[in-house]
């Protein structure tokens, strides 16, 4: 069973105008509890799910939703645009498990909130870089130039990173990519302007400004393909920022047959062909990465 509630998190520079369609509002997601009001999770052969409302999430949960209750599960699926909600009601346990986010952005999340959310498992990688509708290279940008950056704060500082790689500004070397901010930059040469945007909005704001940080899945959406990038992140520089299913801590060891029926079903051979066929492969499936290993590393930065 799926429902989808819609709402968006951010905040922009651009108009209001501009944005209407990205900044919806949390407001909206205060619906997702009375989408849960039958109950809290825990039943044994119940699986509850937020994800969001997005083609790379979206399909393969509906995959494995057939999956499992083939296998037998009740499985219930909310799809929503906001990018807070969806570990609070994890935490107050509405839902069993969330997929949305990267291991960066959880480990914010947590330090931010006061929570200990944790990933249970990779699924997917995707390349992440600069582009421009209006210019072929970074050494093309203009005095002044308006560069849209996410608004979070893990993927805020990855298109810093790359700025500063490219030599256009200068950072404090000294701060983790996950936890740089527009505050960190040092030298700003060329006067840059930095309008910070809902991650999800970056294909909406390509158009008005002269450069956007964005995920390149979201630029194929519109048709900018991966060979137009200025600059691309490198696969190690990507890895903090892999897409993981989490939920609250313990879950594994406490729920260990609803822990291995969803990563059964999410690490299907049918979700891998789709990740293979959606827009030509440019999503590369984590199932086999130690998310251990790497939850542990990005907490020791």
């Amino acid at each position: 069973m799926s429902r989808s509630a819609s709402g968006a998190a951010g905040s922009a520079v651009l108009s209001r105008r501009q944005f209407g369609r990205g900044v919806l509002g949390l407001s909206v997601m205060a619906g997702v509890g009375s989408l849960t009001s039958c109950g809290l999770v825990g039943d044994d052969r119940r699986i509850r799910i937020i994800v969001t409302e997005n083609a790379p999430f979206q399909e393969p949960t509906q995959i494995a939703e057939r999956i499992l209750e083939d296998e037998g599960w009740t499985f219930e699926a909310t799809y929503v645009t906001d990018i807070i909600q969806p570990n609070t009601v994890v935490d107050n346990g509405e839902y069993d498990v969330n997929f949305f986010q990267n291991i960066s952005y959880l480990r914010q999340f947590n330090e931010d909130n006061d929570l200990d959310l944790e990933p249970i498992f990779f699924m997917f990688e995707q390349p992440s870089g600069i582009y421009s509708s209006q210019y072929d290279s970074l050494e093309d940008l203009p005095d002044g130039a308006q560069v849209a950056l996410p608004v979070d704060t893990a993927n805020n500082g990855r298109g810093i990173r790359l700025l500063a790689r490219a030599g256009l500004i200068e950072i404090d070397e000294s701060r983790w990519v996950a936890e740089l901010s527009t505050r960190d930059i040092t030298e700003n040469p060329r006067n840059l302007e930095f309008v910070e945007v809902d991650q999800q909005s970056v294909g909406q704001v390509y158009p008005d400004v002269d450069a956007v940080f964005g995920f390149a899945r979201l630029l194929a959406e519109i048709d900018v393909m991966p060979d137009e990038v200025l600059i691309m992140e490198t696969e190690e520089e990507a890895l903090p920022f892999a897409l993981t299913v989490c939920a609250r801590p313990g879950f594994r060891e406490e729920e260990p047959e609803k822990y291995e029926a969803l990563r059964s079903a999410y690490h299907s051979d049918e979700v891998r062909e789709w990740y293979g066929e959606y827009l030509d492969g440019l999503l590369t499936p984590a199932f086999d990465r130690d998310i251990d290993s790497a939850w542990e590393d990005v907490n020791e930065q």
